[in-house]
């Protein structure tokens, strides 16, 4: 069996390292885990990073078929997900979120830092290209490495989160909570924007 590709898996763990973006998924972490105890907290960061791999994993594998067979188009995906992702923020902005965390982080894991914060549209594509460039059993093992890699520093990111908000306070974090609502908000239409952009030069 081919050895790993250093250079494959270095460009595809930075760049999922920028997509993934560890420190700023913290402040939303802990928005949307703020009632949940230290080891329900915990536990929310294993399953979004578990849900995470799993979505990821599935697109490099089958996404393009998926895709093709549903006649959806990556632009379609960033929408959905930039409209999702909209909704979420707008429950930290109005202080509505406790109403998505009373099944023990089991929904906020999934739902929306498992997917589609950190199993985005951009994490998606980046790394079915990475596949696509990939040749050989170490091409391919090298990109599954880099993803492993980049989810398990955006876990311990979240796994340690709970020491910043011991920092901060009740007062701190619900501040936090908010400017992590305006944030969140800000990506949701940024995705949704580029959403539209792709649409509007594919029918140009």
């Amino acid at each position: 069996m081919s050895g790993l590709d250093l250079t494959l898996f270095l460009s595809t763990f930075i760049t999922l390292i920028v997509i993934l973006d560890p420190p700023g998924i913290v402040p939303v972490f802990l928005a949307l885990t703020g009632s949940l105890t230290p080891a329900q907290r915990n536990n929310a960061a294993l399953r979004a990073a578990g849900v995470a791999v799993l979505v990821i994993a599935m697109f490099a594998i089958f996404g393009q078929q998926i895709l093709d067979y549903l006649h959806i188009s990556i632009a379609a995906l960033q929408a959905a997900g930039g409209l999702l992702l909209l909704l979420i923020a707008l429950q930290l902005l109005m202080g509505r979120e406790s109403g998505a965390q009373r099944d023990v982080g089991v929904n906020v894991a999934m739902v929306p830092l498992g997917t589609p914060m950190l199993a985005g549209p951009g994490a998606i594509v980046a790394t079915m290209v990475a596949v696509q460039g990939a040749s050989g059993p170490g091409g391919y093992l090298s990109v599954g490495a880099a993803l492993l890699g980049a989810i398990v520093v955006v876990y311990l990111a979240m796994r340690f989160a709970g020491a910043l908000r011991r920092v901060l306070g009740e007062s701190g974090t619900m501040l936090l909570t908010r400017i992590a609502g305006l944030l969140l908000s800000a990506i949701a239409v940024e995705m949704i924007a580029g959403a539209i952009r792709t649409f509007v030069t594919t029918t140009s």
